[in-house]
C-alpha cells in the first residue's frame, strides 16, 4: 500500500506539472496574440487552435529598428506535447474559450484550457478533472 501511494503521489506531481507546462505555453502564444506579434484567426480569441500548433511554432512578426519591413521568425512554444501520466497518453481533455466551464465536449474553436481524462479522485480528495 505504502508503494502504491508513492508512485501515485508521483504521478500527481507530473500530471500537475505538465498541466502547467501546457498551460504556460498557451499563455505565452495568447499574449503573443494579444501584442498583435503573430497573426492569429479573429473568432479564435487569441487562443492555439490546437496543441500541435504550440509544438510546430508560429510565424512571430520581428520589427527590426529603423526599418520599415518586418521580419518573420518560427516561434515555437513546448519541444512536444507532455504526457498525461495518469492515462500514459498524449490525450489530454481540450476546452475552448467557447465552451461551458464544467462541459466534457471540445468544440474546437481553440484551446483555452486542458484537463486530464481520468475521472479518478486525488489523494488530497479532488478530482484530476478539475486540477
Amino acid at each position: 500500500p505504502l508503494a502504491k501511494t508513492a508512485i501515485r503521489r508521483e504521478r500527481e506531481i507530473e500530471l500537475k506539472r505538465n498541466l502547467r507546462i501546457i498551460r504556460e505555453a498557451i499563455d505565452a502564444y495568447k499574449k503573443l496574440a494579444d501584442e498583435k506579434k503573430i497573426d492569429v484567426e479573429e473568432d479564435t480569441e487569441g487562443y492555439p487552435p490546437d496543441l500541435e500548433t504550440l509544438v510546430e511554432g508560429v510565424e512571430l512578426k520581428v520589427e527590426e529598428e529603423g526599418e520599415e519591413d518586418s521580419d518573420t521568425k518560427i516561434m515555437k512554444f513546448l519541444r512536444r506535447i507532455p504526457i498525461d501520466p495518469m492515462i500514459k497518453s498524449h490525450e489530454w481533455g481540450l476546452r475552448s474559450y467557447q465552451d461551458e466551464p464544467d462541459s466534457d465536449v471540445w468544440g474546437g474553436e481553440n484551446i483555452y484550457d486542458i484537463y486530464t481524462r481520468n475521472p479518478g479522485t486525488a489523494l488530497d480528495g479532488t478530482k484530476y478533472r478539475e486540477w
